[in-house]
């Protein structure tokens, strides 16, 4: 992770004094690297020892890194991590070609790594992301969407780059197709479970441990798995009031504390991270066919992490 960080900053150099310095801010704001670590881990699991899975997953967390900060022009985000996002101090233009750079740079490392099955997993998922975020725009504030629907989109914007870092590992080790299938299975299922837990945490989290105020989705409008569930099994005045803050953006006072009421009435935040569970559970099976390994032991505690979290 060291010789990851590394190159992160290396490749972040630009002439371009705001590119930097935008980069930095949101690299040095404590993420967990999950992704480039899967990278890693898968790498190692397959029996991989050479040295292209370090720039591999340095290209993944720049490719991470390009979605958060388009993610947050998209969202009208203030915060990320606990500090002031990067278009609230640098401005949207700005953010967008950064993060546009980040991924220019992603793909020029990649090109470096020189793995054709590498290059096609991961642009593959930088295409499958943006089909991702332009269906999460259309199903914005929409009560209608359903369960199914909002699982293809976070299938896409979210499980896409989890289920490309866990693969990665498989094809820089030129694994079986089998092996490669099962890496990519445990990746997306993780990244299913881990976005369900966001939802949930969204409305059940503390705000010091989130690096993000509790309700933020609530406040944007975002239809998460909790809403859909709420609107699903509220009865006609409840479906009112979710038309009224969701879709309308009509909020007042303890109109947050009133949704949270309702989602513990009904269970969705339960319901929610149950859901997680079972993925995680899809995840943990999807690596039996390796045989036991330190990696092996520690890319299935993620899992747990993952879940039982609290940021």
């Amino acid at each position: 992770m060291k010789a990851i960080n590394r190159i992160i900053l290396d490749k972040a150099v630009s002439e371009v004094e705001l590119i930097p310095k935008l980069t930095h801010h949101l690299v040095n704001s404590g993420g967990k690297r999950l992704r480039p670590m899967l990278a890693i881990a898968s790498s190692k699991l397959c029996g991989y020892d050479g040295p292209k899975h370090v720039p591999t997953a340095a290209a993944i967390e720049f490719m991470h890194t390009a979605t958060l900060l388009h993610d947050d022009v998209v969202d009208e985000s203030d915060t990320r991590r606990g500090r002031k996002t990067a278009r609230l101090i640098w401005g949207n233009q700005t953010t967008v070609l950064v993060g546009d750079f980040l991924l220019g740079q992603a793909f020029r490392m990649l090109v470096e790594v020189g793995s054709l099955p590498v290059l096609r997993i991961l642009s593959n998922a930088a295409a499958t992301i943006a089909e991702g975020e332009v269906m999460q725009l259309a199903a914005a504030k929409n009560t209608a969407t359903t369960e199914d629907a909002y699982l293809e989109i976070i299938d896409a914007k979210t499980a896409a780059l989890f289920a490309a870092a866990a693969e990665v590992g498989g094809a820089i080790a030129e694994r079986p197709a089998d092996e490669q299938a099962a890496l990519r299975s445990y990746g997306r299922n993780l990244g299913l479970a881990f976005q369900l837990v966001d939802d949930a945490l969204d409305y059940s989290g503390d705000s010091t441990s989130l690096g993000k105020s509790v309700g933020d989705d609530f406040r944007e409008g975002k239809i998460t798995l909790p809403v859909i569930l709420s609107f699903r099994r509220g009865t006609s005045r409840d479906r009112e009031f979710w038309n009224r803050t969701i879709v309308s953006g009509e909020l007042g006072d303890g109109d947050l504390e009133h949704a949270i009421g309702l989602m513990r009435q009904h269970k969705t935040i339960d319901s929610t991270l149950e859901r997680a569970r079972s993925y995680g559970a899809i995840a943990h099976d999807a690596l039996e066919i390796f045989p036991p390994s330190r990696e092996k032991s520690a890319m299935q505690d993620v899992i747990g992490f993952c879940i039982s979290r609290a940021h």
